[in-house]
């Protein structure tokens, strides 16, 4: 596990480079908030969280990134269970702290559904 990426994965940049093109500029994985969210608008007061599917518990039924493995299933369904729990209590704490925070899921990034992505970006940042 500790070889998965944390910072700049495929799907990130692919957020990265929709937010740059619609003329945004943003912060990256900011320490001093919660989380570390991958893009930061601070002016605007939103972040942006590029969730992995399978590591984040992606919880819609035509998620194919988000299956659980044949073997150790018991503890792969407690790791992604409280993975999702903190994703939860970390967005939970922004909104208190008055951030406007969207979840930008693996799945959404991959070919074919840009658009769709394009549309929830504007919507949540104008």
């Amino acid at each position: 596990m500790s070889r998965v990426p944390q910072k700049n994965t495929a799907p990130e940049m692919v957020v990265r480079r929709i937010v740059h093109k619609m003329g945004y500029r943003y912060g990256l994985h900011s320490k001093d908030l919660l989380g570390k969210p991958d893009i930061v608008f601070r002016r605007r007061r939103k972040v942006i969280f590029v969730h992995g599917c399978y590591w984040h518990g992606h919880s819609n039924p035509s998620c194919r990134l988000a299956r659980v493995p044949k073997t150790r299933t018991e503890f792969w369904k407690n790791k992604i269970s409280r993975n999702a729990e903190r994703d939860r209590e970390i967005m939970d704490a922004l909104t208190r702290q008055g951030w406007n925070v969207l979840v930008v899921w693996e799945c959404e990034t991959l070919k074919g559904v840009h658009s769709l992505l394009l549309q929830r970006l504007t919507n949540f940042l104008t």
